[in-house]
C-alpha cells in the first residue's frame, strides 16, 4: 500500500509502451538539455552524463538502447569512450551516435574506426538526430 502522503507512480500495465532508452553523454549543460528535452517530447527515457567515464558506468548500468556521445568531452574523450563500449560484452551491441563540431573526413574515419554506428555534426538540428536515433533503433518510438 502507498505511504500516506507520497504519491504513487504510475505502473505501466503489461502489454502497455515500453520506452527505450537512450544516454546522453556531453560535458556543456545546455546542448544536454536539448537533447533531453528533444527525446523526451519524442517519448524516449533519457539519462545523461557529464563525461565519457561517467557514461561508461551508466551504460552498464542502466543498459540504454543507444548512446549519444560527444567526441570534445574532458578526460575520456568521446572516440575512446566509444571504443570501450564497443569492446566490452556487455555494451558492445549498443548503437552509438557521435555528435561533434568535428567534421573533417579524417574525424568521421576515427569515429568509424572506434565503432560509432552514426556521426552527427554540430549544429544539429533536433529532428534530424531524432531520425539518425529512430533508425538506429528500427523504428519510431511509439
Amino acid at each position: 500500500p502507498p505511504i500516506s502522503g507520497y504519491p504513487t507512480l504510475p505502473v505501466p500495465s503489461p502489454g502497455g509502451p515500453v520506452l527505450r532508452k537512450v544516454l546522453i553523454a556531453d560535458d556543456e549543460p545546455n546542448i544536454r538539455n536539448i537533447l533531453d528535452f528533444t527525446l523526451h517530447a519524442e517519448g524516449f527515457d533519457v539519462v545523461s552524463a557529464r563525461n565519457g567515464d561517467d557514461a561508461f558506468t551508466l551504460a552498464l548500468g542502466e543498459q540504454p538502447d543507444l548512446i549519444i556521445l560527444d567526441v570534445m568531452m574532458p578526460g575520456t574523450n568521446g572516440y575512446e569512450t566509444c571504443r570501450r563500449l564497443k569492446a566490452d560484452r556487455r555494451t558492445a551491441r549498443i548503437p552509438v551516435v557521435l555528435l561533434t563540431a568535428r567534421s573533417s573526413r579524417d574525424d568521421r574515419r576515427i569515429g568509424e574506426e572506434a565503432g560509432a554506428d552514426a556521426y552527427v555534426t554540430k549544429p544539429f538540428s533536433p529532428g534530424k538526430l531524432v531520425t539518425a536515433v529512430q533508425d538506429l533503433l528500427g523504428s519510431a518510438n511509439v
